[in-house]
């Protein structure tokens, strides 16, 4: 019986390389899309948080004072650890994606991996120096 043009046989089903029910592959560059994504929405709420604790400061000093307190805690110091970790990725996905759009596609992986690279090593910088400052006090 021959095939017709927008059937598959069975063997055609059984070998896409996408899994049944879903577009997402699984592959760097969704991934790279979602945490670039979820860093970008944390990003955004942190600056929306922090103007307007800042207003604070015009409406009553007292209040801006009680809030910045809460903020001195070791909880909040691990939130800063996420906060800078989440600008990091952020900044070099961000160079990863302009490198993408003005050079080569192919190298995506790759550009991936090195944006990995480049984060753990700044986390590795920062994060012991701020724990440090954070549990100290």
């Amino acid at each position: 019986m021959p095939q017709t043009a927008g059937t598959l046989d069975s063997q055609q089903k059984t070998t896409s390389r996408r899994p049944a029910g879903t577009l997402y592959r699984g592959n760097t560059g969704m991934w790279s899309w979602v945490l670039h994504r979820i860093t970008g929405v944390a990003i955004f709420f942190f600056l929306l948080v922090h103007i307007l604790d800042t207003a604070l400061v015009r409406l009553s000093p007292e209040a801006y004072n009680a809030v910045i307190s809460q903020y001195q805690t070791p909880i909040m110091g691990l939130g800063e650890v996420a906060l800078v970790g989440a600008i990091v990725f952020h900044a070099f996905n961000g160079l990863r994606i302009i490198l993408i759009d003005f050079w080569n596609a192919k190298y995506q992986r790759v550009l991936f991996y090195v944006v990995i690279g480049l984060w753990v090593v700044t986390m590795l910088g920062f994060v012991p120096r701020h724990l440090i400052n954070v549990f100290s006090h």
